[in-house]
């Protein structure tokens, strides 16, 4: 076994990125205060070629130093745009076609290993606060919550964990599978 070094990945250019077909999945960021999860979740996003992120309220926006610190350039890949509200933001979202989900616990939600991804369809996952969660006042907006099934004593993932988890199932069913 020989570990790669990064000039061996064989990864596209910042240009050749740019004209590949991103999997028709938007992340949206629901007032989320660490800005060092803002850039983890850019970088994740730019590996599992999200089409974009939606920064909403509260939530840093680029150039903040503490976003560029864990983005690692994703901030220069992943498109992203921001609403101060995100209720507004979802409602244009919703307009252009798309299904919301919050990933989030609620007394309907669907495992995220049960969760029909169908390539053909465009998602909008709204992921929350880190400490209140996606704000109660956008659930009429969605079309549901999708929840990580869990097992121990904690109830909730860091929401940049949690969105790893969920992308990259996502980036699973959509691009590897498709």
């Amino acid at each position: 076994m020989k570990f790669l070094k990064t000039d061996e990945l064989n990864r596209p250019s910042k240009n050749e990125y740019a004209e590949i077909v991103k999997i028709p999945v938007i992340v949206v960021l629901d007032n989320v205060r660490s800005a060092l999860n803002v850039g983890s979740i850019f970088r994740t996003s730019d590996s599992f070629m999200i089409s974009k992120i939606v920064l909403c309220g509260i939530t840093a926006k680029p150039p903040e130093k503490e976003i560029l610190k864990t983005a690692l350039g994703a901030t220069e890949s992943v498109l992203w745009e921001y609403y101060a509200s995100t209720s507004v933001a979802l409602i244009q979202l919703k307009e252009e076609g798309n299904l919301l989900f919050a990933i989030e616990q609620s007394d309907n939600s669907i495992p995220l290993n049960e969760f029909p991804v169908k390539s053909d369809t465009k998602y909008v996952l709204v992921f929350g606060n880190e400490v209140k969660g996606v704000d109660k006042e956008l659930i009429p907006l969605l079309n549901g919550a999708i929840e990580i099934p869990q097992s121990g004593i904690k109830h909730s993932l860091n929401v940049s964990v949690c969105a790893g988890v969920v992308l990259w199932h996502f980036y699973e069913k959509m691009r590897l599978v498709s």
